[in-house]
């Protein structure tokens, strides 16, 4: 089940796109809906499965970060490219689990998908500025699985 509007889905992907507006670095969000009944480690693998899917490693600075989230489960797992992440460091990604969770337990899951994605913009725009024509390597839409 998703437990996102139309409206929160669209609010999302605005989003995505004001994150990525002033830097060279990609947003995804991915919500699965069809693995159940798996362990933390097995969601961990299929998170790190979809990230190569979406060639997340390949963008330019190596600067994507993936939003991996499946409700039924009370899953949701952020991965950071090792461009992104040699300068946020782990700490910051379990601050920002931690914020988003904390939305999520309160029934706000779209401002907590959206709290996720502008402080991961925030932190993507600081080291990675758009000097030129902003780029955009990867589709900013929400993904299903």
């Amino acid at each position: 089940m998703i437990p996102l509007t139309e409206q929160e889905q669209k609010l999302i992907i605005k989003a995505i796109s004001l994150a990525e507006e002033k830097s060279s670095g990609e947003i995804r969000v991915h919500i699965d809906n069809g693995s159940k009944d798996e362990s933390s480690s097995s969601l961990a693998k299929i998170a790190l499965d979809v990230f190569h899917s979406f060639k997340m490693t390949e963008t330019k600075d190596r600067n994507g970060v993936l939003f991996y989230l499946n409700f039924d489960q009370k899953y949701l797992t952020i991965i950071g490219d090792e461009g992104i992440h040699k300068h946020v460091s782990q700490q910051f990604w379990n601050k920002l689990h931690e914020e988003m969770t904390y939305l999520f337990r309160d029934g706000e899951i779209a401002k907590g998908i959206i709290h996720g994605i502008d402080r991961a913009g925030n932190e993507l725009i600081r080291y990675f500025p758009e000097h030129d024509i902003p780029t955009n390597e990867l589709p900013n839409d929400i993904s299903f699985s």
